[in-house]
This record gives structure tokens, sequence and C-alpha cells, in this order.
């Protein structure tokens, strides 16, 4: 059976009129969507906001929150909140902001455990990479190998040499599995070619006060639990984490100049929100954010916790954070590190 002309043209009418109207529909769509996100945003925020930490009160994570919690709260003219969510290395605080929903009162000051090593080593209930965006890194600062000023060792070389001559007989502490003390005196040992006990502990705060009453040889830390015992005298620093001295610490020599390269590895804390968040909201938050990171006052209060503001794009951010996921799994996989 064969059309006639007319018929074929009424078919083909027909066919790009209802394409007309779905393309029309779909516009339609779009457009309301966007407007419905634009004036959402634009009336943004209109009660409280909450940033979430992952560790108790009194630590790195919670001070370093708090600082630029309170400037969200002087940007945006709105109340905001912290809360702390601590226990099990930060997955409970983890899985409590991938489950808030996306509409933009809540976001996450995360740091490099619960945010790129947990899920290496540990079975956990969230997927960073499908259920955050990051907005920027915010913070960053090295580690510093520290011993009691009682200790024999006076610089780093006198500690490789000990270690070298007599294998596993110098102990080190760390916050427990997946945390950065624990694998960058890992990735010190296998650098330096060494063997070192290790003693896991709850905290770092823990192993500070057990290296103050020398019950262990050394840590590695960052800056804001052991800053203070440096200045004091009671704290001897060896070497820091970093290519260079740090403008921050002038004085502690680099582990490259102890004789020892490959040592480069910092902690972090960045801004995270939830998959799904109206563009909008984020630009706001990110503009909030490098504006924040800039303001004198803070660097001077992130300088006093041993960190640095390390404002980025959200595609830098992106990429950051997976080359430190990538440096990680490798570091977790050649050395097998399990979480508890």
């Amino acid at each position: 059976m064969q059309f006639k002309k007319s018929e074929a043209r009424q078919v083909s009418q027909q066919f790009l009129t209802t394409k007309l109207l779905r393309l029309i529909w779909m516009a339609t769509i779009a457009f309301v969507f966007l407007q419905t996100a634009v004036s959402f945003a634009q009336n943004f925020p209109n009660r409280p906001i909450k940033v979430i930490v992952t560790y108790p009160p009194g630590g790195s994570s919670d001070l370093i929150t708090r600082l630029v919690g309170q400037k969200l709260g002087e940007h945006f003219g709105t109340p905001v909140l912290v809360e702390n969510k601590a226990g099990a290395a930060g997955s409970i605080g983890m899985e409590y902001a991938t489950s808030q929903p996306a509409d933009g009162y809540s976001i996450l000051v995360g740091n490099l455990g619960p945010i790129a090593v947990n899920p290496l080593i540990s079975k956990v209930n969230y997927n960073v990479d499908k259920q955050l965006v990051p907005l920027t890194m915010v913070a960053g600062g090295p580690n510093n190998l520290v011993v009691n000023t009682k200790s024999q060792y006076k610089n780093l070389k006198e500690l490789l040499a000990v270690a070298v001559a007599k294998p596993n007989t110098i102990n080190f502490g760390t916050s427990g599995p997946g945390s950065l003390s624990q694998l960058t005196s890992i990735l010190m040992m296998g650098q330096a070619k060494i063997k070192m006990q290790e003693v896991p502990y709850k905290g770092g705060a823990l192993a500070v006060n057990d290296i103050l009453a020398s019950q262990i040889d050394m840590i590695i830390s960052d800056a804001q639990p052991v800053s203070q015992h440096i200045k004091a005298g009671t704290l001897r620093p060896l070497a820091i984490t970093s290519a260079k001295r740090s403008p921050l610490f002038p004085d502690i020599p680099t582990f490259l100049e102890g004789g020892l390269d490959g040592m480069e590895a910092s902690n972090w804390w960045g801004a995270f929100i939830v998959t799904g968040t109206p563009k909008p909201i984020m630009d706001a938050y990110h503009s909030a954010l490098l504006k924040i990171l800039a303001m004198p006052d803070i660097k001077d209060k992130f300088g006093n916790l041993g960190v640095e503001p390390m404002p980025m794009s959200q595609d830098e951010a992106k990429r950051f954070y997976e080359a430190e996921k990538t440096k990680y799994a490798k570091l977790v996989k050649d050395n097998d590190i399990k979480g508890n």
C-alpha cells in the first residue's frame, strides 16, 4: 500500500508538529526549573545554615570549621550552627553529612582522613564521589616529626641512623588506622627502608600526652596539638613534611634537609556540599568562601593553628581531592593498611 503525496506530506507535518511540541515542552520545563533554582538561590538563605565537622570540639578540624562558620554567618547575615558529629574516625559525621537534603542548608568541612582515606581501608556507608561536591579547599598544613626534648635524638639523621642499625627499637604514636600520622609514618619507613613499632591511639591528644611523658619515642603530628609544646620547649621538632621550610615554622628543617626525600604530605580541609544542590547556591558558597579565605584575620588565625588558606576553584578542588585519593590509595595498597 502506497501513500499519496498529500498523505505523506500530512504525516510529515504531523511528525514535525509533534517533535516541535515536545521540544517546546522540554524547553518550558527547563526554563521553569531554572527560574525556580534562581528564585530559590535569590532567597537563600532564609533560615540557619549548619556546618558539619566530623570530629569532637577542640581539635584542628573543629577550630578551623568554627572560624569559617562564623565568617559565613556574617557574610550571609544568618545564624550558622557548627555540628560536631564525631566517631568511627570521622565516618559517622560523613554519613550524617551525605544524608542531608540538597537544599544548601548543610555543608561539610572535612579533612583528608574521612574524605579520602576511610573509604580505602574500611567499609563505609557513604560515597564521596557520588554524594558530595567540593566547593573549595579551605586550609592545609604540613605535619611535624617531634620527639621529647629529653630524647637522645637531636635531629632526623640521628633518629634514622638508630632505626637502620636497630630495627623495631624505635616506636611511634599514631591516631589509629588511616590517620595521617599513621600514613606519614609508614611513608617514612618506606622511604628510609627502616622498621619501627606503631603504637596506635584513639586520638592525637593521647599520643601527645604519652610523648610528653616519654612513653613513646616520636610522633608525626599536625601542628595544632604540638605547637604549644614546641614553643614551651617540651617537644623537639626534627622535620616537617613540606617541600620547603614553612613560613609558619621557619626553624624546622624539611625531611629532605635531614636526608630523606619523598616525604611531602600535608593534612587538608575542604568544603563540600551535597550533590544536587542548585548551582546558584553552590556559586554563592564558593564566592563567600574565597572572600573569607582572603581575609587577613583568617590568615592570622589559621597561622596560629599551623595551617594556611587553600582557596581553589571547584574544578581545582576536585582535581586536588582526586590526586590525594590516588596517592593514598597506592600507599594503603602497598602496605596492606586496614581499618578497625
